[in-house]
């Protein structure tokens, strides 16, 4: 028996990268899941976005571990998107046990300055309350949310970032600690009914968001135009462990278990896949 056997889960950003990884390990441990994406580019985000013949591609490897797949293309920043593309789901499989907040965009050096700061809110932070608002009338007791937050979010901004210098760097920042605040008192109300909050917060993540031009150059400063070799040993300044990145399966494992009965008295959670990158940025206190 698979750890979520019989279960549905919904994951946005499902196309690809950590959004993909986690549908196919929810996938390959029992449960129908409910594939969403934008799957079409946001102008402020210097990188390509996800295609629908990505998220048809999660649907193809989901198909494979004999379990279910719906595909659906839906905005997270659209509250009435989320809204229908939850309504399809509940009418494909009937009921929704465990949701995925993962949609994420990184627009760091973004030549559209102030529009990148409203997209990377819009997707990161609103598009996780959008995802959580639709689903929250058809949970069940205890049912289990997971929002993807980010090591950045324990970063001090005004260290990291220079005031108005990259406004979608310090948006990033932002949206991840608002995640995560919402996330803790979300737990809170929840609780009476066992319904569980958590939220994982990787480092470095080795998708296409972190292979991207704009994290070369956020991650070498010192460069004009880094490589992805150039980044790979400024990487590593991110975490305690010597490496540049983890893989997005070491983020769907904590996923995995967050979803899980496994983890039936875990609510409230902080929980950091990040090779000790909050202890390179924070001292102990007695």
């Amino acid at each position: 028996m698979g750890r979520v056997q019989g279960k549905v889960a919904l994951v946005t950003g499902a196309a690809r990268g950590q959004g993909r990884s986690h549908a196919l390990r929810l996938a390959e441990e029992g449960a129908n899941v409910i594939a969403i994406d934008i799957c079409q580019d946001i102008e402020s985000v210097t990188y390509p976005l996800a295609t629908s013949k990505d998220l048809q591609e999660t649907v193809r490897l989901i198909e494979k571990t004999d379990r279910r797949a719906l595909a659906v293309e839906a905005d997270v920043r659209d509250a009435a998107q989320l809204t229908k593309a939850v309504e399809s789901g509940l009418a494909e499989f009937g009921s929704l046990d465990i949701v995925v907040a993962n949609a994420g965009i990184a627009p760091m050096k973004s030549p559209a300055g102030l529009q990148s700061w409203i997209d990377v809110i819009g997707v990161n932070f609103i598009g996780v309350l959008n995802t959580v608002h639709a689903t929250l009338p058809h949970l069940q007791d205890g049912a289990s949310i997971i929002a993807t937050g980010s090591a950045a979010a324990f970063m001090p901004n005004d260290i990291v970032q220079q005031p108005g210098k990259d406004a979608g760097g310090s948006g990033y920042m932002v949206a991840k600690n608002g995640v995560a605040n919402y996330m803790h008192e979300l737990a809170r109300t929840l609780a009476p009914r066992q319904i569980r909050a958590n939220v994982v917060h990787p480092t470095n993540c080795d998708t296409d968001m972190l292979q991207s031009d704009a994290m070369y150059k956020s991650f070498r400063p010192d460069l004009e135009n880094p490589t992805k070799e150039d980044a790979a040993l400024g990487f590593p300044a991110q975490q305690a462990f010597p490496i540049p990145w983890i893989d997005p399966v070491d983020v769907s494992n904590a996923v995995v278990y967050l979803a899980s009965d496994e983890s039936r008295y875990v609510t409230g959670m902080q929980m950091r896949i990040d090779a000790g990158s909050y202890l390179k940025f924070h001292a102990f206190h007695h």
